[in-house]
Parts: C-alpha cells; structure tokens; sequence
C-alpha cells in the first residue's frame, strides 16, 4: 500500500513536472511570436537621422522654400526611413567650412557657395567665371548643373552631389554711387571667388567674407559696397546699409551646392538612394533653378522701397570694363591645361550650354 503511494505521489511530481516544461516552452513561443510582431520596433531602430548644415538664416527662402520642405519630401518618399534636421545660420559649421565638414563627417549634408574655399573647385569656377552673361538664375542654374555632371570633375567625387544651383547675374551694392569706372578705383568691395579677381582689375578693392558678415562690414564701413544677386538688398537686409545699385550682370555668377558624405551615401538602402534622387530631380527643377530669378525681383521691390537709386551703365562703359576682365578667362583656360585638363574645351562646353537655356528661359 505504501509502495503504491509513494509510486502514485512520484508519477503526480513527474506529471507536474511535465506540466510546467510544456508551459515554460508555450511561454518561450509566445515571446518569440511576440518578437516577430514587434517588427515595426526594429524598422523604427533602422531610421536615419541626418544633419544638414548651411549658413543661410533660418528666414531665408533657402531654408524655407528649398531646405525644410526637400527634407519633408526626402521623409515622405523613403517612407521615414531618412530624416533631415537643418541646422541654418552657421550653428553647426562656418559658411567656408561646410564642404570639408560633410568630407569628415562633422555633417552629413551641407549646403554652401564653391567660391568660399576657392581653389579647392578649379573645374567649377568656369560656371563663375566673369564675362559669361546669364539670362536668370534658372539659365544659369541649368548650365551649372547640366555641366558639373557632364564634366564629373575629380574635386566633387568625394562627397555625393544632391544638386547645384546659382544665383544668376548679381550686381553692385554700394554706400557712394558707382556710375563709372573711375569711381570704383580703391573701393572697398565685399566679394569672394572670382569675383574678387573680377574687381581687383577693375580696380576696386576685393575683401574676401561670407554673405553673413556682409551686412555688419558695410554698416561699419569696414567695407563701402557688395557685388551679388539682388536678393541681398533683401533676405540680407543690405538695402538698409547701401544706398546706390549699379547694374553688371558679367560680373557675378555665385554657385551653390548641396551634397552629402558619400560614405553616408553608399550606407543608404538603393530604393532609398533612388526615392531621393528623385526628390532631387523634382526640388532642383521646381524650387532650387528658379529661387533666385523670385528673391531679385521681390528685392528690387523693397529697394526701391527703401529709397536706393539704380544705376544703368552705358554700352561704352560696360565694353570698357568687360575688356578689364576678358582675360580672366585666358587664366582660367592656362591654368586648367596646366592641371592637364582641356581648359578651352571645358570653357567652350559652358559658353554654348549659356547659348542654349539663355534663350530657353530668356
């Protein structure tokens, strides 16, 4: 009788025992399955979170019009996969320091003007090179681009294009009028790039600083003029500091770009790459091409509001200072054969691209 009990007492420990096991692995199913189901979790994890640095206000159309709603189409269209979060007004890189930040890594995305680390783009300067007229910024824009990836010069494959666009023809901001060219001789102009060179064979004299800075130089007459697009009498407030536009369109062309780290690139899902591409295509051709052509003729709105005179060079005078800067692009053609490039080739390739979407979008 004891022996049947203690038989039965051990068969009920080990059924117990059975018991718990199957439970014990039910609940190692159900967390399993509960992992499965979680997969949104693990998709969230995988989202990439970009910085884009610029030096453009947090006001500017740059920002508001083309930064902010191309990253929210970027979102949409990788389907949240990739966010951008802009970090305008210089807080996360300098204006000159942008191109080299998103090379190391310091920002995954920037957006800046070649001609602040001039020499760094030798190829590039032909888009700014003075002499070459542009209709508008969307000519100017679309030779710029329509270029830069025609030639795929060596100085931009190391980080990943997303787009190039330009301010178009920019023109003469000044605190004393400029009617001739004798009235720019040792005038302390604000320029970068070859737009420097531009003045300094004119006569005037370059100094080399940001668009930021320009408004506070000219307001403590550090500098007594400016040479860029219109806009600035506007989205820069530089109406308030300058008194007199004179008009010359040969000299300024300003190129902007916007590019990523390529290692940051190539880490993209290619359905991701190519959703942004596309995003790219759309935001360039609909937003970037045309900003400026908008910003100019909304500024020689409020200058003219502000009381600044505009001044129109005669046809002699113009030639005469065309003349002064004709050989800068002999120097640009010497100096890209000297880097073993075919420099009047690539001038050509830019002077008949200006042919054709000047009357395009004339």
């Amino acid at each position: 009788m004891k022996k049947r009990l203690c038989k039965s007492i051990k068969l009920r420990s080990i059924g117990k025992g059975i018991l718990l096991g199957v439970l014990a692995l039910n609940l190692l199913f159900v967390s399993g399955c509960g992992q499965t189901a979680s997969a949104p979790a693990e998709t969230k994890s995988q989202t990439v979170e970009l910085k884009l640095a610029h030096f453009f206000p947090a006001t500017h159309p740059a920002e508001k019009e083309l930064v902010q709603p191309w990253a929210k189409a970027i979102d949409t269209a990788t389907e949240g996969r990739v966010k951008i979060t802009s970090y305008p007004g210089q807080t996360l890189l300098q204006a000159d320091a942008v191109y080299d930040g998103v090379v190391n890594g310091i920002a995954d995305l920037g957006l800046s003007c070649f001609s602040y680390t001039r020499g760094s783009f030798p190829v590039s300067e032909v888009f700014e090179l003075p002499g070459i007229k542009y209709a508008n910024s969307k000519a100017a824009s679309k030779v710029a681009w329509e270029g830069i990836k025609e030639l795929n010069p060596k100085e931009v494959q190391d980080t990943k294009l997303m787009m190039v666009f330009t301010t178009g023809p920019g023109d003469l901001y000044t605190k004393e009028p400029v009617r001739a060219l004798k009235d720019l001789k040792g005038l302390e102009i604000r320029a970068t790039g070859l737009s420097a060179k531009s003045l300094a064979a004119l006569g005037a004299m370059p100094v080399a600083m940001a668009q930021s800075e320009a408004y506070e130089a000219l307001s403590k007459g550090v500098v007594k003029g400016n040479l860029g697009p219109v806009e600035v009498l506007q989205g820069w407030k530089q109406a308030e500091v300058t008194k007199y536009v004179t008009f010359s369109p040969f000299l300024y062309n300003n190129l902007f770009y916007v590019t990523m780290n390529l290692d940051k690139w190539n880490s993209l899902d290619p359905k991701d790459q190519k959703a942004i591409e596309t995003v790219n295509q759309k935001f360039f051709e609909e937003v970037a091409m045309s900003l400026w052509d908008k910003q100019n003729e909304s500024a020689l709105k409020y200058a003219a509001e502000k009381g600044m005179e505009v001044i129109t060079l005669s046809q002699e005078e113009q030639n005469q200072w065309i003349s002064l800067i004709k050989p800068i692009q002999d120097d640009f053609v010497t100096q890209m054969n000297q880097k073993g490039q075919q420099g009047q080739e690539i001038l050509d390739k830019v002077k008949n691209l200006a042919d054709q979407y000047n009357k395009e979008y004339q």
